[in-house]
């Protein structure tokens, strides 16, 4: 497929293009994980005045997770709902570093205090790795603030969100709200975006397959709910949901699933589509007019169940 992206967008895709070469997934780990630290390092945007930055250790039932909480200045209220962000990177890349400046900008642009888990990474650390530290961040954080807690992920970290809102249902303080953005759900199903976006500018269909044997260490286990969300058996129950999705991406398909299951339950999920653009289009929020309105989009979504929840 001819994919016809603005200038700004293809000036972006070619960038991080540099930085990778075509066998990337191939390199051993650790090689593959210097070559994402540096795009993210060239692409970081600058951070905002105003927001204060504080590394945590989140513990839980002797489990501990590093996190590191962002808080703005003046417009700081104890009440305001708390972020919990997952970061994206495949469940084999990524950190505090990565996503730094997005939880930054995000903190500052919506005025809530942002909490970004530094889950571990496969695959030293396989499924249910970093969905274990997901609860444990969610119950300490449940515990540090007496604000409700919104959860949010992007890519791996969508994945992540999803299988901890669908966990923590029950909980005496759940979530209240979930906002994913192009999630990667470990289908079990090719649909009609995995074959449409097959070869997708920065993320194919056999990336999305890679990713999940890695985090899994062998065969992807897509019947178990910790692993897929899609993969939970009943999807009443769960919090406010906004799902974005981006046009160029083989994971289209299942964050739209994702939505229908949560409407077909009696739930409420908004699904926002991003028009032309590629699986990772948050890192070109500053680079592309494109990227930034659906950034904005994220920001407005925030804010809205934000002060819903807080209604």
């Amino acid at each position: 497929m001819d994919y016809r992206l603005d200038p700004d967008l293809q000036a972006y895709v070619d960038t991080v293009n540099t930085f990778y070469p075509p066998d990337a997934l191939a390199l051993p780990v650790g090689e593959n994980r210097r070559i994402y630290d540096r795009m993210c390092r060239a692409l970081r945007q600058p951070h905002p005045d105003g927001v204060s930055r504080t590394d945590r250790r989140a513990e839980d039932c002797g489990h501990s997770v590093a996190v590191r909480e962002y808080r703005t200045g003046a417009d700081y209220r104890p009440d305001r709902p708390v972020v919990l962000y997952f970061h994206g990177g495949g469940f084999i890349l990524g950190g505090l570093e990565s996503h730094d400046d997005v939880c930054t900008e995000l903190c500052a642009r919506t005025g809530l205090s942002v909490v970004s888990v530094d889950y571990r990474l496969a695959p030293e650390h396989r499924h249910p790795a970093p969905f274990e530290d997901a609860v444990c961040a969610f119950r300490w954080a449940g515990r540090h603030f007496a604000a409700p807690l919104l959860v949010m992920g992007e890519s791996a970290g969508g994945n992540i969100a999803a299988c901890l809102c669908h966990a923590m249902k029950g909980a005496r303080r759940p979530a209240v709200g979930q906002l994913l953005i192009y999630p990667a759900m470990s289908a079990a199903w090719i649909g009609e975006s995995h074959e449409r976006h097959a070869h997708a500018p920065l993320l194919s269909h056999d990336d999305v397959r890679a990713y999940d044997a890695a985090r899994a260490g062998g065969a992807p286990p897509y019947d178990d709910p910790r692993f897929s969300p899609l993969a939970a058996g009943d999807f009443s129950g769960l919090p406010p949901t906004v799902v974005f999705i981006a046009e160029y991406d083989p994971l289209a398909c299942e964050g739209e699933a994702y939505c229908r299951a949560i409407g077909a339950a009696g739930g409420t999920a908004l699904l926002l589509a991003g028009a032309a653009l590629p699986h990772g289009y948050v890192r070109a929020r500053g680079l592309s007019l494109r990227a930034r309105r659906a950034f904005d989009g994220i920001v407005r979504e925030t804010t809205r169940l934000a002060a819903g929840s807080a209604g």
